[in-house]
């Protein structure tokens, strides 16, 4: 009879233990499809969302923040590895107001790239459920929308193009 408790006792153990595993991984790898995001966008303030994405198009999310160094040498970075990124459409997300975005915006001339697209995230959705940390954040999603990698900080593009089937 004590032999059947203590393996009762592992047993449940071993369950609490795997369920707390699973209670703390982030959102994004629970649900691996690109999350039902929704941005106010520059230069318009247009609405974007999810269900705007292109079909059987690779999608980077990147979360950033414009006064954020390393986003802007991220973002340089991008726009000289352009040419890798025709095939893949780019949301930059950032929860900051417009009057930091915007100078952000035209400084890269990000209007000119019809494969990004720039917006406002106020409610910080994406930051939540990708649990970010550090800017620049980035997430790559296949063809079908399932989740490829987690890119972040400055990983050159040109190795992020890798990535890319």
């Amino acid at each position: 009879m004590m032999k059947y408790f203590f393996i009762a006792i592992l047993l449940f153990s071993y369950t609490a233990s795997f369920a707390q595993d699973t209670d703390s991984l982030p959102l994004y790898k629970k649900f691996p499809d690109v999350p039902p995001f929704m941005l106010t966008t520059l230069p318009d303030s247009g609405i974007f969302k999810k269900d705007d994405l292109k079909k059987k198009k690779y999608t980077l999310i990147m979360v950033f923040s414009p006064d954020c160094d390393h986003c802007q040498h991220a973002t340089e970075d991008l726009l000289a590895n352009i040419n890798s990124f025709k095939k893949v459409q780019i949301i930059m997300a950032t929860p900051l107001e417009y009057r930091l975005i915007i100078p952000f915006y035209q400084k890269y001339q990000l209007a000119n790239q019809k494969n990004i697209v720039v917006g406002r995230d106020p409610t910080y959705f994406l930051g939540n459920f990708y649990g970010v940390r550090n800017f620049p954040s980035m997430y790559l999603y296949d063809k079908k929308g399932k989740f490829v990698r987690f890119i972040e900080g400055t990983i050159p593009f040109a190795t992020i193009a890798g990535y890319i089937k």
